[in-house]
């Protein structure tokens, strides 16, 4: 009984040994598990901040490019802008309603008596003839360009004109051929009394389209009517013959132009305003020229 007590007691002793190491290994796995978590969690902090702070760092650098980018287009766009406000031509039109009126009736003029008139002319008057009688009346109006050369202080543009007048009325007779130009290089010089009251610092004024004449301003049409008075076709007698010739040299200058009234117009949006800006435009760079 004595022997089958002890074993008993060894047996015990046994498992209460038995379970203190579980206990003391269990005890070590729960440590070395809690100290990994805790590492893995200092460590996905640590990559948290890194890929927050790269974030960060790439937001930052992707906004300043942003903005850079935007400050690009918006200097772009100020560019732009600046350039077409170049571009527009400023204009007054207080006489908007009569000039739309006038621009309505010189277009119907056009289609129905105008565009008729110089296509059966272009049809039968062949290209070198109507040459000749565009430089005949050229060399004619010889005295608006020279006076005007001269009133503008452009001495050697009004030598050319003059030489110009002196060839091609003699070599060219009457001024049908143009010698000087083909033979001696002379080009023809385009200036009026509307360029030189420009060049001495009168304004375009208001804006006005004219029956027949079309599309004008006060300075220019002042200077319209001065240049009448040296142009030598206005002293012709009668009055009405002077009219027919006037009426003759636009008919044939204009069968040289068919077809550019209309491509204007079917490109142009608003017709009356793109004749208006393009108008302006054309004359100014007359004038700086």
């Amino acid at each position: 009984m004595a022997q089958h007590g002890r074993k008993m007691a060894e047996s015990k002793r046994h498992k209460l040994e038995d379970n203190s190491q579980k206990i003391e290994i269990c005890s070590l796995s729960f440590a070395l598990c809690f100290l990994a978590s805790a590492v893995l969690m200092v460590m996905a902090a640590g990559c948290a901040v890194s890929e927050n702070s790269t974030l960060d760092t790439r937001c930052s650098i992707l906004d300043e490019n942003q903005e850079s980018r935007i400050e690009n287009q918006d200097e772009d766009f100020d560019f732009l802008e600046e350039e077409y406000d170049e571009q527009v031509v400023e204009v007054a039109d207080p006489l908007e309603p009569w000039n739309r009126l006038m621009f309505s009736v010189n277009d119907t003029l056009y289609f129905w008596i105008f565009k008729p008139c110089v296509g059966t002319y272009k049809a039968v008057v062949p290209e070198p003839a109507r040459t000749g009688v565009r430089n005949f009346f050229h060399n004619l109006t010889t005295p608006v360009r020279y006076v005007n050369c001269l009133l503008q202080g452009k001495g050697d543009s009004a030598d050319t004109e003059l030489r110009r007048f002196l060839v091609n009325t003699t070599e060219g007779i009457l001024g049908f051929g143009d010698p000087a130009r083909d033979k001696y290089e002379l080009l023809p010089v385009q200036e009026d009394l509307g360029q030189t009251l420009a060049v001495h610092g009168m304004d375009d004024g208001f804006y006005i389209v004219w029956p027949f004449f079309g599309p004008s301003n006060v300075r220019d049409s002042l200077g319209m009517a001065g240049d009448m008075f040296l142009n030598p076709v206005r002293y012709v007698e009668p009055t009405e013959t002077s009219i027919y010739i006037s009426a003759g040299k636009g008919i044939n200058e204009g069968s040289f132009h068919i077809g550019e009234y209309e491509d204007f117009k079917a490109a142009a949006l608003e017709p009356y305003i793109a004749m208006r800006e393009a108008y302006i435009q054309y004359r100014n760079k007359k004038i700086e020229e």
